[in-house]
């Protein structure tokens, strides 16, 4: 499955939004909303929420996209935020006073990465294991080629 990768941008703008609000007010169960945003969107990137609303609200009005990039580094990413996010809601859910904020801001500087910056540390890091692995995938493709 292909992607049109400012969908992923625009979750992760979203995102940032989320994890900044839940950073400053201390909210566990912000983040922990965040964290179901996560696992819905890794187990199924079509169904995303943050993806749903891109697609209702912002495709419409943009151009096709130039390029469009597989699913597999972006649901990779999503595992590696519900990993934080969860961590993140356990530290302030639980009362473990470090864990909550350095989770949630770890995850909170990597969606801001990619929102800003157009860099997805985690779908990085995907393509970096698969590299590794001998078995390279490309980041992105023309989206006349499907």
């Amino acid at each position: 499955m292909l992607l049109d990768p400012r969908g992923p941008r625009f979750a992760a703008a979203l995102t940032t939004v989320v994890l900044a609000v839940a950073l400053i007010t201390g909210s566990g169960l912000l983040v922990l909303a965040q964290a179901l945003v996560f696992a819905i969107s890794a187990a199924t990137p079509r169904l995303g929420p943050y993806g749903l609303i891109y697609r209702a609200l912002v495709a419409p009005r943009l151009r096709p996209p130039a390029e469009l990039e597989p699913a597999a580094p972006v649901r990779f990413a999503q595992l590696v935020g519900l990993a934080f996010a969860a961590a993140g809601a356990v530290g302030y859910l639980a009362g473990v006073p470090v864990l909550g904020p350095v989770a949630t801001g770890a995850a909170l500087a990597a969606a801001f990465l990619n929102a800003a910056f157009a860099l997805c540390l985690g779908c990085e890091s995907y393509l970096a294991l698969r590299r590794l692995t001998g078995r390279p995938l490309a980041a992105r493709v023309p989206a006349g080629r499907r």
